[in-house]
């Protein structure tokens, strides 16, 4: 199954009564635990890479073994940036494959915090990509996640939550209603009329932030007043911790054997919190009803008339280092035709992330003005098309069969 659109899966779970959990990674042990527990649930699931985790792995390289476990699964999976930083934070995680976003304005003044989303939104949405906005402010309580979160808990407020909403145009939005990140000191004193009466103004799937540590029916009282989305690592992180401690001193064995095991704890945890949020046995309604995520190939074959092939590799050159900062585009490859006769000679090979980068990317004030200034006025020659996969193999992307949607970008 390719990525789902979260939109789609978080709308799924607000009215069918039960959250989606987003657990969020750090390591390939981690992802694989939650792609497996989600399997053996055929539960939907959202993969969570936290910008406040970056310190600790390498997010490029992290968002390529993501992916491609995402598009193995036959489940409905998002890929979702947890508390990106800045607009330049969203704009690289859309580039690198996620197809949902959140920038953390909420320690911010109000209209602070709305300019700042309503930015993310607009180019988000231009790229076909969901955006969670939050606002209140959930703090931190004890443990590895909570020094990240400095500060007293500001609780969402009714009347402002609606404003938020109709002027930013998330998709969904954290509430800050008593919960914590990190560890809670003893039970979590909820603000669940609160949550109550944001549902009831809003009417749009709610997140809950500091989601580990909350007692059954906590739980489902949350989930009743809207909350579709759970945020989750505290409790990943410490089991994860819990075994590594122990399996250290019962092994005198190297890194393999201390580590042995800890796929299936990690996966254990997932698969309780899924049957504990009711996700579980949930995958074909949510594949039914969600848009697959599927790029985009925009493809230019050309001519150059009167260019050398220094000032082509140039351009080329170029094309590729401006043209894959646009939002939405997740690469650009420029290329000879192999065979000497061909009938084009030169091609661009741009990837979107969605089929809505098609018309952004086209109005881009950046490819416009390198379409003007270098390509057009050597490439008159030239065809544009752009192709969406309806088959990906699973181990390697499949261009072979496609559905041409024309798009003559380069063409005026």
């Amino acid at each position: 199954m390719p990525l789902a659109d979260m939109r789609d899966m978080l709308h799924h779970a607000y009215h069918n009564g039960y959250a989606v959990g987003s657990f969020e990674l750090v390591s390939l042990d981690f992802l694989e635990a939650i792609i497996a527990a989600a399997e053996r649930c055929r539960s939907p699931v959202i993969l969570g890479l936290a910008e406040s985790h970056f310190e600790s792995y390498d997010f490029t390289l992290m968002m390529a073994a993501v992916e491609r476990a995402a598009r193995n699964c036959t489940v409905p999976v998002a890929i979702h940036l947890e508390h990106g930083a800045s607009y330049t934070s969203a704009v690289r995680a859309i580039n690198l494959g996620c197809n949902s976003v959140m920038v953390d304005a909420s320690h911010e003044a109000f209209p602070v915090n709305v300019a700042q989303t309503r930015r993310v939104v607009d180019m988000a949405h231009a790229c076909g990509v969901t955006v969670e906005g939050e606002l209140g402010y959930v703090a931190g309580g004890e443990g590895e996640n909570a020094a990240k979160h400095p500060g007293e808990v500001i609780y969402t407020s009714v009347e402002e939550a609606k404003a938020y909403v109709d002027r930013t145009g998330v998709d969904c939005l954290a509430v800050s209603i008593g919960t914590v990140h990190g560890r809670l000191r003893g039970r979590a004193k909820l603000d669940v009329e609160r949550l109550k009466r944001i549902n009831e103004a809003l009417g749009l799937p709610l997140v809950l932030h500091g989601g580990s540590g909350l007692t059954e029916e906590q739980y489902h009282k949350l989930i009743l007043h809207g909350i579709a989305k759970i945020n989750c690592y505290t409790g990943l992180s410490d089991v994860a911790a819990k075994y590594i401690r122990t399996s250290a001193q019962t092994h005198a064995g190297g890194y393999l054997e201390t580590m042995q095991g800890i796929r299936h704890v990690l996966q254990d945890h997932v698969e309780r919190s899924m049957r504990l949020w009711g996700s579980a046995g949930r995958a074909a309604e949510v594949l039914m009803q969600c848009q697959p995520w599927l790029p985009v190939e925009h493809v230019i074959m050309y001519n150059a008339e009167g260019a050398a092939d220094t000032q082509l590799e140039a351009i080329m050159a170029r094309g590729r280092e401006v043209l894959s900062t646009i939002p939405g585009v997740r690469r650009v490859f420029t290329g000879w035709a192999v065979a000497e006769q061909a009938q084009y000679r030169c091609c661009w090979l741009v990837e979107f992330a969605h089929a809505k980068v098609i018309e952004s990317y086209r109005h881009h004030p950046d490819h416009v003005t390198f379409a003007n200034q270098f390509f057009r006025p050597i490439a008159q020659d030239r065809i544009s098309i752009d192709f969406v996969a309806v088959n990906r193999a699973p181990m390697q992307r499949a261009y072979s069969n496609t559905d041409a949607i024309a798009s003559p970008v380069f063409s005026q």
